[in-house]
């Protein structure tokens, strides 16, 4: 949502999609359709969706344990008190070396004082979020619009000074959000890898389903949604139907 209110605040309706049947009118503009109405409910139902999606795979499907649990298993099995037929790999891994001299245990290290969740790992219900809601923004903003002034803090975290690399644009700058949002749940131990990266993929079809419902109803002249997945592969999703875009 704060990404979506930021961008809507950038005033110029060159931000919107290409196909946004308002984008250039001089006597119009969305609100309920195509604007910012339109959209912030679209991103509230995908978020909806989305932890209804990664919560029905947590425990009907998957009941994959948290990285927390596992290394639990391997202090267990590392002590001699049982076995659970652990990857051989796994336990040679210098990281448990590192760790066992760090902090006196082969248990994982939590960033989270309180550690893991305890509803299952797989997939990251964050990681579904960020998919979803990051293909709902992708779908009503241009990708290719350069943000403007861009900033960057300072290498001592006291002030922003202006950005001196590449130009950035705004599906770039969406795509890492999305990836931030996902892989910092690795970075502090609560979820794998593999329940971020698979997550953001199954929100993406979450909110592409979303979409693809929702262009039935509009009575404007669209020529659909456009966005890039995150594969890199495009989608047209047009009259209740989504289908891959050749470049």
């Amino acid at each position: 949502m704060d990404a979506a209110l930021i961008i809507l605040s950038m005033g110029d309706d060159a931000v919107l999609a290409p196909t946004n049947p308002y984008r250039g009118s001089r006597s119009e503009f969305g609100d309920i359709t195509f604007g910012g109405k339109n959209l912030l409910s679209l991103l509230a139902q995908a978020s909806l969706i989305a932890q209804k999606t990664s919560y029905y795979y947590k425990w009907q499907v998957h009941r994959r344990a948290r990285p927390e649990s596992f290394g639990g298993r391997v202090e267990v099995q590392l002590t001699g008190r049982k076995s659970y037929d652990l990857n051989p790999a796994i336990l040679a891994c210098d990281g448990l070396a590192r760790t066992k001299w760090a902090f006196g245990s082969w248990l994982l290290p939590q960033a989270c004082p309180e550690g893991c969740p305890t509803h299952p790992s797989y997939p990251a219900a964050h990681a579904v979020n960020a998919g979803a809601c990051a293909t709902v923004l992708k779908a009503f903003f241009d990708e290719d619009f350069l943000i403007a002034d861009p900033v960057e803090g300072a290498a001592d975290g006291t002030r922003l000074e202006p950005w001196r690399g590449e130009a950035l644009t705004l599906g770039a700058e969406i795509e890492k959000l999305t990836a931030n949002i996902a892989l910092a749940r690795d970075a502090a131990g609560v979820n794998f890898r593999s329940d971020s990266i698979r997550g953001l993929r199954l929100g993406e079809a979450a909110a592409i389903g979303l979409l693809t419902d929702y262009s039935r109803t509009y009575n404007e002249r669209f020529a659909g949604f456009v966005l890039t997945k995150v594969d890199g592969t495009k989608v047209e999703i047009a009259n209740g139907a989504a289908r891959t875009v050749k470049q």
